[in-house]
C-alpha cells in the first residue's frame, strides 16, 4: 500500500494516524507541507524516523526544493520526481491520500 501525505505534521495529526495505520513493507510518500516531516528537525517529533525501519518512505523533490528543505532531508528518506510518484503510485494497487 502506497500512503501519500500533504499536510504537515504540525498542522495537523496526519502523519501520525498514517504512521499508526500503516503496515511493515509500505510506503509513505511526502507531498506538499508534509515534506516537512522528512527533515532532521521533525522526524522525531512526528514519529518519521522511528517508522523507517518498517516503511519505505519517500519524498517528493520539487516540493522539498519549493520549501527549501532538498538539503535537510533525513538519511533514509528518498527523494523522487514526479516521475517517481507516477512509479509509486502504478506500482501499488492500493493507494491512501491522507487530506
Amino acid at each position: 500500500m502506497l500512503h501519500i501525505v500533504n499536510k504537515s505534521p504540525t498542522d495537523t495529526p496526519n502523519l501520525q494516524s498514517c504512521l499508526r495505520m500503516a503496515q511493515p513493507g509500505h510506503a509513505v510518500l511526502l507531498i506538499e507541507d508534509g515534506v516537512y516531516a522528512a527533515t532532521s528537525a521533525q522526524a522525531d517529533a512526528c514519529g518519521l524516523a522511528g517508522a523507517l525501519t518498517s516503511l519505505r518512505v519517500y519524498a517528493l523533490q520539487p516540493d522539498l526544493d519549493a520549501r527549501g528543505m532538498g538539503s535537510r532531508l533525513l538519511p533514509g528518506v528518498t527523494p523522487i520526481d514526479y516521475g517517481g510518484f507516477v512509479d509509486l503510485v502504478t506500482e501499488h494497487t492500493n493507494n491512501q491520500s491522507w487530506i
